[in-house]
C-alpha cells in the first residue's frame, strides 16, 4: 500500500502517522477519514480537532467555526494561486494568438511571402511541439515542484514570443513558434494539475474556469492592443513587430515572479501555517487527493495510456479545439469579412470574448454545484453547432443589418464554444482519474491527442474562400457534432458504471473514506466517476 498523508487521533511524528495509516488501511479496508482529527490540538483536544461533531450546541458551534475556517482558507488560496494562473494564461494566449492580429498588420506580406500557406504553417508549428511535449511537460510538474516547471515553461515561451519581433524570414518565425509550443506544453495542463493539488472536486471546475477565462480575456485584450498598435503612425518599426514586443516582454518578468513567489504544493508550501495546512490536507484526504511521495509513479502513467476512456475524452477535447484553433487563428479575418477595416476588425473581436468569459464562469460554477460535467459539455457543443451553422447559411457579402446581426451573434457563439468547454473537460478528466500520476498523464493526453485537430484549423480558412469560408464552417460543424455524440456517450457510460459499482459494492462508501487510488487508480473500490 502506498503511503498517504493521514491525520491521526494522537500527535505522533510524521513518519509514525503514515505507518499507522498504512497498517490500519491494510487491515481494515476502507477507512473513513472524516472521523479522524485534524491534529490542530493536543491529545486532550480531540473534540475540537474532529471534522465530525455530535449534534449538540457545542458541536454545532464547532461545525460553524470549521466552515468559517475553510472559507477563509479558500479565499487565501484563491488570492495566492489564481492571480498567477490567470496572468500566465493571459500571457500564454496573447503570445500564442497574436499571430492572427499581426497578420493584418503586415506580417504575412513582409515575412511570409504574402502566402496563406506560409501563415498556416506558422500557426501549425506551435501545435507540433505543443502536441509532442504535452505529456512530458505535464509529468515534469509531477516529478518536480509545479511552480518551478511551470515558470521554466513560461520563460521559454515568453523569450520565443518576444524573438518573433526580430524575425526577418519565415524560417526564423517558424523556429520561434516551435519554441512557443515547447514552453506552453510545460504550462497549460500542468497548471490544471497544480490546481487539482490544492482544490477538491467540488471547487475545481470553477477555479479552472477562472484560470481559462484569461484565454477569453486575452482575445479581448489582444484585439484592444492590436487596435492601439494600429493607431501608431510614422513608426520606424513595423506595427506587427511592436505588437510582438508589447505582448512578449512582460511575460518574461511574469515567469521570474512565478518562479519566486507562486505556492508549490500544500504539503510543503511556506504560504500556509500549520493549522491551515492541516485543515487543507484533511479536506483533500477526504477525496484521497494527497500522496506522501512525490515523483512519477509509472503504474499510473501506464494505466492512463492503456485506458480507452482517456482517448475518447481527448478526442472530444480535440473536436472542441478545432473551433478554438479556428477562432484563435481566424476570428479577426472572419470579422473583417463583414466589411470592416483591419483596425476595426481587431476592435470588434472584443465583445465575443467578453460574452464567452461571462458564460464560462456561470456554467463552470453550475457544473461544480451539480457535480456534473458531461451534460454542460454537451450543451456547449450544441452552441458551437448553431454558431457555425449560422455562419455557413447566412450570406457574408452584401448583407443586411439583420444578416450582420446574425453573423456577429454566431461569432459570439463559436468563441463561447471554443473556450467554455476547456475548463469543463479538464475538470472532467481530472475528476475521473485516481492517482496524481494518472491525472498528470491524462491531462497531458488532452493536449497530445486533443490538439491534433488544431493543426487542421490552420488550413481551413484560405483567403480565396472568404468571406463565407464554407469549408471551415462545414468541417467545424461536423466535428462539433462528433464531440457532442462522444460526450453524451461518456456521461451515459459513467452514470452506468457508477450504478454498477454501487450494486457490486453494496452502495457508496461513507464520505471521506480513504481509497487505494495510488495502487488501483480509478479501479479502486469506492471510487466513483464524475458524470
Amino acid at each position: 500500500m502506498s503511503k498517504h498523508v493521514q491525520l491521526q487521533m494522537e500527535e505522533k511524528p510524521y513518519d509514525q502517522q503514515i505507518e499507522m495509516d498504512h497498517n490500519q488501511t491494510h487491515n481494515d479496508g476502507l477507512v473513513p477519514v472524516g472521523t479522524r482529527t485534524t491534529a490542530t490540538g493536543g491529545a486532550g483536544d480531540n473534540e475540537k480537532a474532529s471534522t465530525r461533531y455530535a449534534n449538540s450546541d457545542t458541536g454545532l458551534v464547532l461545525k460553524e467555526e470549521n466552515k468559517k475556517a475553510e472559507r477563509k482558507l479558500l479565499i487565501k488560496l484563491d488570492c495566492a494561486i489564481l492571480p498567477f494562473a490567470v496572468l500566465l494564461y493571459l500571457s500564454a494566449y496573447l503570445d500564442r494568438g497574436n499571430l492572427a492580429n499581426a497578420r493584418l498588420q503586415g506580417l504575412q506580406k513582409e515575412v511570409l511571402d504574402n502566402e496563406d500557406k506560409n501563415y498556416s504553417i506558422a500557426l501549425s508549428m506551435f501545435f507540433v511541439t505543443y502536441i509532442v511535449f504535452s505529456v512530458p511537460g505535464t509529468l515534469l510538474a509531477r516529478q518536480f515542484l509545479p511552480s518551478r516547471s511551470i515558470a521554466c515553461g513560461a520563460l521559454i515561451w515568453s523569450i520565443a514570443a518576444t524573438c518573433q519581433a526580430a524575425a526577418f524570414t519565415k524560417g526564423g518565425l517558424f523556429v520561434c513558434r516551435l519554441f512557443v509550443g515547447i514552453g506552453e506544453a510545460m504550462f497549460g495542463q500542468a497548471m490544471a494539475l497544480h490546481l487539482s493539488y490544492w482544490y477538491t472536486k467540488q471547487e475545481l471546475a470553477k477555479r479552472v474556469g477562472l484560470f481559462i477565462s484569461a484565454g477569453a480575456l486575452s482575445g479581448a485584450f489582444g484585439g484592444l492592443i492590436s487596435y492601439g498598435v494600429a493607431s501608431i503612425k510614422n513608426s520606424k518599426i513595423p506595427q506587427w513587430r511592436i505588437l510582438f514586443l508589447i505582448e512578449g516582454c512582460p511575460s518574461v518578468v511574469l515567469a521570474i515572479c512565478v518562479f519566486l513567489f507562486m505556492p508549490s504544493r500544500p504539503e510543503t508550501s511556506r504560504y500556509l501555517n500549520e493549522n491551515e495546512r492541516t485543515l487543507l490536507l484533511t479536506k483533500l484526504n477526504a477525496q484521497s487527493n494527497v500522496e506522501a511521495s512525490t515523483g512519477i509513479e509509472w503504474g499510473g502513467v501506464r494505466r492512463c495510456l492503456l485506458d480507452w476512456k482517456t482517448y475518447v475524452i481527448s478526442l472530444a477535447y480535440s473536436c472542441m479545439n478545432l473551433t478554438l484553433g479556428s477562432v484563435g487563428g481566424f476570428l479577426p479575418t472572419i470579422i473583417k469579412g463583414f466589411g470592416y477595416s483591419n483596425a476595426r476588425a481587431q476592435l470588434f473581436t472584443v465583445p465575443p470574448y467578453a460574452v464567452a468569459l461571462v458564460f464560462m464562469l456561470l456554467l463552470t460554477s453550475f457544473s461544480d454545484y451539480k457535480q456534473s460535467r458531461g451534460l454542460p459539455v454537451a450543451f456547449v457543443f450544441v452552441l458551437g453547432i448553431v454558431g457555425w451553422a449560422v455562419l455557413l447559411s447566412v450570406p457574408a457579402s452584401h448583407i443586411t443589418d439583420s444578416q450582420y446581426s446574425a453573423r456577429y451573434f454566431a461569432c459570439c457563439l463559436i468563441v463561447t464554444a471554443g473556450y467554455t468547454n476547456i475548463p469543463l473537460i479538464i475538470s472532467w478528466q481530472a475528476g475521473c482519474t485516481g492517482s496524481q500520476s494518472q491525472r498528470a498523464t491524462s491531462l497531458g493526453m488532452l493536449n497530445s491527442v486533443g490538439q491534433c485537430l488544431s493543426l487542421l484549423a490552420a488550413f481551413l480558412f484560405p483567403t480565396k474562400e472568404g468571406p463565407q469560408y464554407k469549408k471551415g464552417a462545414t468541417v467545424n460543424i461536423a466535428f462539433q457534432a462528433l464531440g457532442l455524440l462522444l460526450v453524451l456517450a461518456m456521461t451515459t457510460y459513467y452514470r452506468w458504471e457508477n450504478k454498477r459499482r454501487d450494486k457490486v459494492e453494496g452502495g457508496r462508501p461513507p464520505q471521506g473514506t480513504h481509497l487505494n487510488v495510488v495502487e488501483e487508480y480509478d479501479l479502486a473500490p469506492g471510487f466513483r466517476y464524475v458524470p
